[in-house]
């Protein structure tokens, strides 16, 4: 009488290793891409945001803060006398950064007369790029 072990041989295990990789090799990129996906959706919204509380900084204080001001201003009161009307508590919690842990830019005045403009660099972190390498602004944001 033959004595029988359970078990998997090489070949099926193999088998089940190159299944594994090939879902692997389709899933991932797929999931990664995503990822970016959605740090490009949230950039666009914390821009959104900063926007809003820019505007309601210059609903009370007549003026959009300047560029050496800013965004921090948004946070905590400017060392400006003309500025009497911030409100307790500021107009943003905290000072946000981009899905890519960069501060986001402001200037005002912005670009072809605009007040201002916030802008990322995107995922590279550099001026300029394609893609998720792309930067982000009101700009960019106003044209779709």
């Amino acid at each position: 009488m033959r004595n029988r072990q359970s078990g998997f041989t090489l070949i099926e295990i193999m088998v089940v290793v190159v299944i594994l990789a090939v879902l692997g090799a389709l899933v991932v990129p797929k999931i990664l891409e995503n990822v970016d996906k959605a740090r490009v959706t949230r950039a666009q919204s914390d821009i959104r945001a900063i926007q809003t509380a820019l505007d309601l900084y210059r609903l009370d204080n007549f003026k959009y803060p300047t560029t050496e001001q800013g965004l921090q201003a948004l946070v905590k009161q400017p060392n400006d006398p003309t500025i009497t009307n911030y409100r307790s508590g500021g107009y943003l919690p905290s000072l946000p950064k981009d899905p890519w842990n960069n501060l986001y830019i402001y200037v005002s005045p912005g670009a072809d007369g605009r007040d201002y403009e916030i802008t990322t660099y995107g995922r590279d972190g550099k001026q300029g790029g394609e893609g998720y390498d792309a930067d982000i602004s009101t700009t960019t944001l106003d044209q779709r």
